[in-house]
């Protein structure tokens, strides 16, 4: 069977306060230019680097100037960066009060022209782009861009299943059941672009939809920053967990090269 891809989002705005093992979060100031960005990322990932020189990494979009902006990947392909990202799409994000209700101000914006850019960027510097799919349209925004022959080479879908927590508090999107699969799957008919499941403000290897995903060709995409069981586990406690249950599954789990010949990366 192909290899299962197994990506870790190592800590997104995950605080130590919610679990110690946390780390490499750059925490910039608002207003910090996209050349800051680009030193905080390549100071943490030189160690990286030097040790493992094929593994893909990216980074996460910026936000130094209050919105969405995704200029700090042409910097940073000038380097060993292979992989890309673009949001297509945007939603509401927030905590929820004493009766569960979903509170606070904050969306999560992509515009259409974001998007485009982000993709531009993606396609100039034969970067793969890793794409977030929070809610199903985000998925419809990015296979018009797949049936017009304009979604840049190397893309991968993430559909990002939340459970009541959600990512801040509370719930987005579908909720990691067969048929929310189901849902994406049938959306995708035709389409052969790869894809992982992920479970936000949950635990993805004890989830219904990675065994699902497993047995039907797709990846898995877990790590700190969604993780929200009630243990404190590192990331390196999560990745073996995922390992194990690809072995169950008979599927063997990429190398980063054999992750690239997957991915189909442009370089």
């Amino acid at each position: 069977m192909q290899p299962a891809i197994i990506e870790c989002a190592i800590n997104g705005v995950t605080p130590k306060s919610k679990n110690p093992n946390v780390h490499n979060h750059i925490d910039l100031l608002p207003g910090a230019t996209v050349e800051d960005a680009v030193v905080r990322y390549e100071e943490g990932w030189r160690p990286v680097l030097a040790a493992r020189p094929d593994a893909l990494i990216y980074p996460t979009v910026h936000f130094g100037a209050s919105t969405t902006s995704y200029e700090h990947l042409g910097p940073l392909a000038a380097g060993s960066l292979r992989v890309g990202l673009a949001d297509p799409g945007s939603l509401n994000l927030g905590g929820v009060d004493g009766d569960g209700i979903p509170t606070g101000g904050f969306v999560y914006a992509n515009s259409y022209e974001a998007i485009a850019r982000a993709f531009t960027i993606c396609a100039e510097h034969g970067l793969g782009p890793s794409l977030a799919i929070y809610e199903p349209g985000f998925l419809r925004t990015t296979l018009a861009w797949w049936r017009a022959g304009r979604l840049p080479r190397g893309a991968m879908l993430k559909f990002y299943f939340a459970t009541e927590r959600g990512y801040l508090g509370a719930p987005f999107g579908l909720p990691p059941t067969r048929l929310s699969l189901d849902a994406y799957l049938a959306m995708l008919e035709g389409c052969d672009l790869p894809w992982a499941v992920s479970v936000v403000g949950g635990d993805v290897v004890a989830s219904e939809v990675a065994p699902l995903a497993l047995e039907r060709g797709g990846h898995l995409h877990l790590g700190l920053e969604f993780y929200g069981g009630d243990r404190t586990p590192k990331n390196v406690d999560l990745v073996e967990e995922a390992v194990a249950l690809c072995a169950r599954f008979g599927r063997p789990v990429a190398t980063p090269a054999q992750a690239a010949r997957i991915l189909n990366l442009p370089r």
